[in-house]
């Protein structure tokens, strides 16, 4: 986390460090970008730079958590559904929410498979749980796998999805809807349980 020298700047400059560093990133990647010109192209001193960040992890990491904080507002929050049909289309209209943000935004594009894959826990997989949750309540999602492993499983697969159609929209003029390939998948993850085996609703 930035340091609290970083917080007490204007919203302002810390914006434009913020931003030079997401475009040197992106650019550059995750592993490749250089501390000392994305400080340098700040107009940042090494001195001031190591009063608002412990160093190149700490600045990575304050660009990825605005990234993965864009990308849950374009999800937006989970709302129970009415039935299969609402839940189906909620689904969908969050994957299309953040397939037009990503976009829209390059360098999120860019940095996306990097904020979303180092995440073990936090609102990331907290949106996954409250999927995961309305969906066993509608009776979508098998009952007898323990929750948290179905929202770990869950989130590996949308997280794989992801990286797929991410470099879909990467490199293709028109990457189609891939939300309808990742539904499918997930609904036979989400499955029955196998015949002759019952359901433990005490999970």
């Amino acid at each position: 986390m930035p340091l609290p020298r970083f917080d007490r700047l204007p919203a302002e400059r810390r914006e434009h460090i913020l931003g030079v560093a997401r475009r040197h990133f992106a650019e550059h990647g995750a592993e490749g970008a250089s501390y000392n010109k994305i400080i340098e192209a700040a107009g940042v001193s090494k001195t001031a730079a190591y009063h608002y960040f412990d160093g190149r992890e700490d600045l990575l990491n304050a660009v990825l958590d605005g990234v993965q904080g864009r990308l849950l507002d374009a999800l937006g929050t989970w709302t129970p559904a009415r039935d299969e049909d609402d839940f189906e289309a909620r689904f969908a209209a969050g994957s299309t929410a953040l397939a037009t943000h990503l976009g829209g935004h390059p360098e999120d594009l860019a940095l996306a498979d990097a904020a979303i894959g180092r995440t073990s826990g936090g609102p990331w997989l907290d949106w996954f749980g409250a999927l995961v949750a309305d969906g066993r309540r509608l009776g979508l999602i098998r009952t007898d796998v323990d929750p948290s492993l179905m929202v770990a499983v869950t989130a590996a697969v949308i997280h794989a999805a992801d990286a797929w159609a991410l470099a879909r929209m990467a490199t293709a003029p028109d990457p189609g809807d891939p939300s309808a390939q990742l539904w499918t998948l997930l609904r036979g993850l989400w499955g029955a349980a196998p015949t002759g085996q019952e359901p433990d609703h005490a999970l």
